[in-house]
């Protein structure tokens, strides 16, 4: 193995053993039939300092890289994914301070101090109906006399619900002279966004009891409403432009959410096609007297899922390497994030299918890892942006010069 091969195998055995793993595996199918939070899962990561990764050494933590996260939650997801993606939006928090701080800006470094002492962060961006997601806010900050804000909306597929202690949000800055960015409009109001954390004790958050999906149940991940919720002035981070204004904070939060996401739909594709081979091995073919791993057409159907597969672990690597080295792809840098994230949750759900081809009925009873894989599977058809609103960032790179 390469240096950094090794180093990650390192890693691998450090953060999630194998023993630890297979409990996460056992335990994973019990989350969701109990439709219940993976709170052993989430202790045993505490304990093994998983929470700190992105944590620098300055501060007490191991500084890993994004490449580094991005294959441990390949390992995790492999294992729980509902566990994997919940975590991820604690480790996206971290990872965008990280980011920040290796880009020269430390006014977020608190935020080291307090994964350390034990706080949870959590992601409140996504809104009801709100397809600008960063660039726009249904939620409305009102100023308030000391230099905060108070924001009054809902937030949506907040992940570690139960758990969190500090949710990362935005909201649209309501004034006389600015309007509030809302989904019906063309272009986002002439209005201003303010980014920042509030805190679970905090008056006015109401989290709702309502989670019943169809996968990722463990991860927990219910809507939660605010009601004149303040940000203290010195938990306000930015106060941006709305509307397609570069900025560090949400360069760093798309590159970390889609990568991060993107890591826990390779692991759940490698599983499944992992599933679906052992399920031809076991199953032997009437006809041909041999398994249904020596069978052409069944061979030809798990290879092409592996195919449309190899090329996204590449690209989360490739992606995540660049990021960490700080390379500057310009307007590139949304083509490749976004694509990393939505053809790792394609090859997800091809995995999962193929797979329960190969498993035939067995993988179709509810007792069987492939039905909770196949249906993890399909959460990655809900994280921000869609194929569909993302098609034409495509098209105008090619075609609107």
């Amino acid at each position: 193995m390469t240096d950094r091969e090794t180093r990650v195998s390192e890693l691998a055995a450090r953060y999630l053993p194998a023993d630890v793993l297979e409990r996460f595996r056992e335990r994973a199918d019990v989350y969701d039939r109990e439709n219940r939070f993976f709170d052993e899962d989430l202790a045993e990561l505490g304990d093994l300092g998983y929470l700190t990764l992105f944590v620098p050494e300055t501060h007490g933590g191991p500084g890993l890289s994004l490449f580094e996260v991005t294959r441990l939650q390949q390992r995790l997801a492999a294992a729980a994914p509902g566990t994997a993606l919940a975590i991820n939006m604690h480790l996206m928090t971290t990872g965008v301070v990280k980011a920040l701080a290796d880009r020269g800006d430390d006014s977020l470094n608190w935020v080291f101090d307090e994964v350390m002492a034990g706080e949870i962060f959590a992601f409140g961006i996504s809104e009801p109906s709100n397809d600008w997601v960063l660039q726009g806010s249904n939620t409305e900050a009102v100023p308030t006399a000391d230099g905060g804000y108070e924001l009054s909306g809902v937030k949506i597929f907040t992940s570690l619900s139960p758990v969190w202690t500090r949710l990362i949000v935005h909201g649209a800055v309501a004034s006389d002279d600015d309007g509030i960015a809302g989904p019906d409009a063309d272009e986002p109001a002439e209005g201003r966004l303010v980014y920042g954390f509030i805190e679970r004790d905090a008056p006015g958050i109401t989290v709702s009891d309502e989670w019943d999906v169809l996968g990722m149940r463990a991860s927990q991940s219910r809507a939660t409403i605010l009601d004149h919720v303040p940000m203290k002035p010195a938990r306000v981070s930015r106060v941006i432009p709305a509307g397609k204004h570069p900025d560090l904070l949400t360069f760093a939060i798309t590159s970390n959410f889609q990568l991060l996401i993107a890591a826990v739909y390779a692991g759940v594709a490698a599983r499944a096609l992992e599933l679906g081979a052992a399920g031809l091995h076991k199953r032997k073919s009437a006809k041909a007297g041999v398994t249904f791993a020596e069978v052409p057409e069944a061979r030809t159907r798990l290879a092409d899922a592996h195919l449309d597969f190899m090329p996204v672990t590449a690209m989360i690597d490739a992606y995540a390497r660049d990021f960490d080295d700080l390379i500057d792809h310009g307007a590139g840098w949304p083509l490749r994030l976004v694509g990393a994230r939505i053809k790792s949750a394609e090859a997800a759900r091809r995995s999962a299918e193929t797979a329960l081809m190969c498993t035939s009925g067995s993988g179709f009873g509810n007792k069987h890892e492939l039905s909770r894989l196949f249906r993890d599977a399909t959460a990655g058809l809900f994280h921000p942006p869609s194929a569909d609103a993302a098609r034409p960032m495509y098209a105008a790179a090619l075609l609107d010069g």
